[in-house]
């Protein structure tokens, strides 16, 4: 059987690592011409994926990306910023603000630009993440942005149909984004987190694009919160 991807064009905002590498893979792996865009360029090598330049704060850079890439069908907005978790009494919420700006204006802005050259019964697949609705302290930020996105998922999906909007919300899963940790600090937290999970263990990225793939693949999906979380929210 044909994948539906085959022969389709995908925008990956934020593929150049962790999730966002993983939507695009899979995605090329179905048959799909695969754009991976952000701040930093892909290598050539990277078995057929199209790299091209994009800064999501900027609106002039996302109109010359999709100028660039003309038509296509899917668009994937996986970019998001390290946020330092902490109680709103000591954070600068400039800083805030420039977390808000990347992942939820970006998303936003990319949308926007993004319309006017997006097949009219193509998708948009936004990204959250499970702090949206399982509250911890010193998480402030993380649980305003995914709450947030989630919620204009919902409503994007209801103003841009035909056009279908998901939201997929990730739980712990093993990326670079843990990096700034020591190996055996990132071990003992991935290990101290999969143990709290039913599914006794973190998930991989290669899980979560998964559902990104669902969510372009699924014709009759529109406005729902797709959880990948290994149990997390329960």
């Amino acid at each position: 059987m044909t994948s539906s991807l085959s022969g389709k064009t995908v925008i990956v905002i934020g593929g150049s690592s962790g999730i966002g590498a993983a939507v695009a893979q899979a995605a090329l792996a179905r048959g799909a011409q695969v754009v991976v865009a952000g701040r930093r360029l892909v290598s050539s090598s990277d078995n057929g994926l199209r790299s091209e330049p994009v800064d999501v704060t900027d609106n002039a850079s996302l109109q010359r990306l999709f100028e660039t890439v003309g038509r296509f069908d899917h668009l994937v907005y996986t970019s998001g910023p390290s946020v330092r978790a902490k109680p709103l009494s000591e954070t600068e919420l400039d800083e805030a603000q420039d977390n808000f700006d990347v992942k939820l204006w970006g998303a936003l802005r990319a949308i926007q630009q993004a319309l006017p050259f997006l097949h009219e019964h193509g998708s948009i697949s936004l990204t959250s993440g499970q702090l949206g609705r399982k509250l911890a302290a010193g998480q402030f930020i993380k649980t305003g942005i995914n709450a947030a996105t989630e919620a204009l998922g919902k409503q994007l999906a209801k103003e841009l149909a035909p056009r279908r909007v998901n939201v997929i919300s990730p739980g712990v899963i093993d990326t670079p984004a843990y990096a700034g940790l020591g190996e055996e600090q990132r071990m003992a937290m991935f290990a101290k987190a999969g143990d709290a999970l039913p599914v006794g263990r973190v998930g991989q990225a290669q899980e979560v694009a998964a559902g990104y793939v669902l969510a372009m693949e699924n014709g009759f999906l529109t406005g729902s919160i797709i959880d990948i979380d290994g149990g997390g929210l329960l």
